[in-house]
């Protein structure tokens, strides 16, 4: 069967009808002006439909005929059906609409141009313009596709543009500010905590110069088309043009919304350049990267794929391995890369990067596929930057935690998803507040005074409860504590979309039930470097002429953030690896839009090709060191750092080897393992590259030296005797 196609037919009015599956139509209304908007109802797509109403003896019951096209035989059927009751709207004073029955559908039912740019920002606010608006917060630069509100209903960063409600002919404009391709059309409604605010129907309209429009019409009828617009606030709907329109302007003009509501909306225009040979217009820039890189979203098979075909082409610094599998049995591979891949070397460092936590927060996940390849290009090129960075540390990149959800998120694609499909795991989980909360029980310590004497500032254990079987623990979270508790990590950043901004621990504010409070931890001066180097080599974030995402600002903070004074989230990842391992995570916001489409890749990557490889650098910034024996010289594992001042230890790895992130200045450091002495040194951290040695040799306690005596079946030294008799005699 090619397409069915079931209609209601109402009272009055023609019933407005709406492709459930693809989200594209185009409806002509038959009804005169009226103050009630159609009702929408899902169809699956067909190439012609015929609406017909009957309304016998004043009853509601109501004739649909349905046609159905299969090989090119057309069979009439009737039935009936009762009307439901349809949800009342406000609607503007006068609606033209088109008094054909006909649903004119676009010949071809894939957007075939890009997005302007309205949710990515390329669009700018000057660009955007409108009838009238209720107030700045809804002013129309707000009318952009997945923007949000602030955490204060109605402040000045509202969540859509709404016309005032005297306004009997809204409209919201865009301007190209060059000859454009039109093709289609994508609308949410208001995003509010308090409101509910949609258009249900709107009309578009075109012009060159803003003074002479045209309207998109119905190909039978050659009227004026309505499309029907959203039924909620957060689903977006597309439209496709019953034919593309080469203009500079485009208005959106709602015809009716929701009773009670606003005439509210949020948009997406999907356009393609056009040609301008008589130079009319100022040339748009160039925008995006030479590097030869594949430029192009990557579904589950794509993704296994490419980095086959990274490991293929570098097999001698490259490995491809996976840490376990998401609750739809998919592989979360990582690939490592190192001039020795595949084991720990004695002082390198190891670093990850982690993206797709979100699934469909979908940038992170293709910087990390872009970043393997070009590390690859350029090691065999022999660029010393990325030579060195390969040949110093063990990075470890896991382009998707959250598999299963960023296949939702795929299918839908990039400008369909929303704001919130595909963020969970399959079972609903959502992974960034997953992780064990280890916070409470070490500030409950410290208010008791048993921190560090009783209860450790550092590698908290698992909570039992957090260990049963029937624990609210995801399959993924599980399998990312184990590769934590595998690798030593020192270094990682967790890459999410929807903000420009880097959060820092603690995620998780220290009052209970506080929405947001400071939270610092005893390493704030670290983390504010490390937030701030990424930060500060992320060329959107940089960009001194940049709008804010949504309804923060953080710009006017250098674009870092402590987690909890933003928002709290507890169980997080950053504040897990901090206080169940030694590794230093922070959180980047990469773009406004989640799943920016893929013509934005290039200069995403651009954006922030640097600042990846910055941050792996800071992995260098501080100390390191290995701890020995004195007597054998073999390192010592699980050997505790401590820095005086700074209330959180490091551990050594099974070599003995450590590393200890640290901001410049002068530092009484001591190191201390079970059985051993400790011992103290003064080690100095340079503005200079480091990480500066700072190594340690431990000697035995007199009862470690007895206890490895007698479980070798040795005889007791004289020296040894007589001193343990001596201890004795003090005791």
């Amino acid at each position: 069967m090619w397409g069915l196609l079931l209609a209601l037919a109402t009272f009055a009015p023609a019933v407005g009808v709406s492709l459930g599956a693809s989200g594209a139509s185009v409806l002509g209304l038959a009804s005169p002006a009226t103050t009630e908007a159609p009702v929408s109802t899902p169809a699956p797509r067909s190439s012609q439909a015929e609406l017909s109403a009957g309304n016998k003896n004043g009853t509601s019951e109501q004739h649909v005929r349905i046609r159905v096209i299969k090989k090119k035989k057309i069979i009439m059927k009737k039935r009936k059906k009762l009307t439901p009751p349809r949800p009342p709207v406000t609607a503007r004073a006068s609606v033209t609409t088109s008094p054909a029955r006909t649903l004119d559908l676009p010949e071809k039912q894939e957007p075939d141009c890009p997005p302007l740019g309205l949710e990515s920002l390329r669009v700018s606010d000057n660009q955007l313009d409108a009838s009238s608006s209720q107030s700045f917060g809804l002013g129309p630069h707000r009318g952009r596709l997945n923007i949000q509100s602030g955490l204060e209903d109605g402040d000045l960063f509202d969540g859509a543009w709404c016309a005032e409600q005297q306004d009997a002919e809204p409209w919201l404009q865009v301007d190209t500010r060059h000859p454009t391709r039109f093709s289609g059309i994508i609308t949410q409604g208001r995003n509010s905590i308090w409101r509910y605010d949609w258009v249900t129907s709107y009309k578009v309209q075109f012009s060159n110069d803003s003074l002479t429009w045209w309207g998109s019409k119905n190909r039978s009828s050659g009227m004026d088309a309505v499309f029907p617009a959203n039924s909620d606030p957060e689903t977006p709907v597309l439209n496709l043009l019953p034919e593309p329109q080469v203009a500079r302007f485009i208005r959106l003009l709602p015809q009716t919304w929701l009773q009670g509501g606003a005439s509210c909306l949020r948009a997406e225009i999907l356009a393609c350049p056009v040609s301008d040979p008589n130079g009319l217009f100022p040339e748009a820039p160039v925008l995006g990267s030479s590097d030869t890189l594949d430029f192009r979203h990557h579904d589950y098979k794509a993704m296994r794929k490419l980095m086959k075909q990274v490991n293929e082409q570098c097999p001698n610094i490259t490995r491809v391995y996976s840490i376990g599998k998401s609750h739809q049995g998919l592989k979360l591979y990582v690939m490592e890369m190192s001039d020795q891949p595949g084991e720990h070397e004695l002082g390198e460092p190891e670093v990850r990067y982690v993206a797709g936590m979100h699934g469909n927060e979908a940038l992170g996940r293709e910087l990390l596929l872009l970043l393997m390849q070009f590390l690859c290009r350029e090691f065999l090129r022999g660029e010393p930057r990325v030579t060195r960075l390969l040949t110093e540390t063990r990075i470890h990149l896991l382009p998707s935690m959250n598999p299963d959800g960023y296949e939702t998120a795929f299918r839908r694609g990039s400008e369909l998803v929303g704001w919130a499909e595909g963020r969970w795991n399959h079972q609903g989980i959502d992974l960034n507040h997953n992780f064990a909360d280890l916070n409470t029980p070490l500030w409950e310590a410290e208010d008791d005074g048993l921190v560090p004497d009783t209860v450790p500032n550092h590698h908290l254990p698992l909570p039992t409860y957090y260990t049963l079987p029937n624990a609210t623990v995801a399959p993924e979270t599980r399998a990312v504590i184990k590769w934590m508790e595998r690798i030593p990590f020192v270094l990682s950043a967790n890459l999410h979309g929807g903000e420009l901004v880097v959060s820092y621990p603690f995620d998780m504010t220290r009052t209970p039930w506080a929405a947001r409070e400071l939270t610092p931890t005893p390493d704030e001066a670290v983390f504010r470097w490390l937030s701030t180097v990424y930060a500060g080599t992320n060329w959107a974030m940089q960009d001194p002429d940049r709008r804010p995402c949504h309804s923060q600002d953080f710009s006017l903070y250098g674009n870092i953030i402590n987690g909890a004074d933003w928002h709290t989230v507890p169980g997080s990842m950053n504040d897990f690896s901090y206080l169940h391992t030694n590794c230093f995570e922070v959180t980047v916001e990469l773009s406004c839009d989640k799943f920016p489409h893929e013509n934005e890749l290039r200069q995403e990557w651009e954006n922030n090709k640097d600042a990846l490889l910055t941050y792996l650098e800071q992995v260098r910034m501080g100390i390191a060191g290995v701890v020995r024996d004195k007597d054998t010289e073999i390192g010592i594992a699980d050997a505790v750092i401590a820095v005086d001042g700074i209330n959180h230890d490091v551990t050594t790895a099974w070599g003995g080897d450590y590393w200890r992130l640290l901001t410049p200045g002068d530092y009484v450091v001591t190191a201390s393992a079970e059985g051993y002495h400790a011992a103290t040194r003064n080690c100095q951290v340079t503005f200079e590259e480091g990480p500066v040695p700072c190594n340690f040799h431990l000697t035995k306690t007199p009862k470690q030296r007895l206890r490895e005596l007698l479980a070798a079946g040795a005889k007791v030294p004289p020296d040894l005797r007589r001193r343990l008799e001596r201890l004795r005699g003090q005791n």
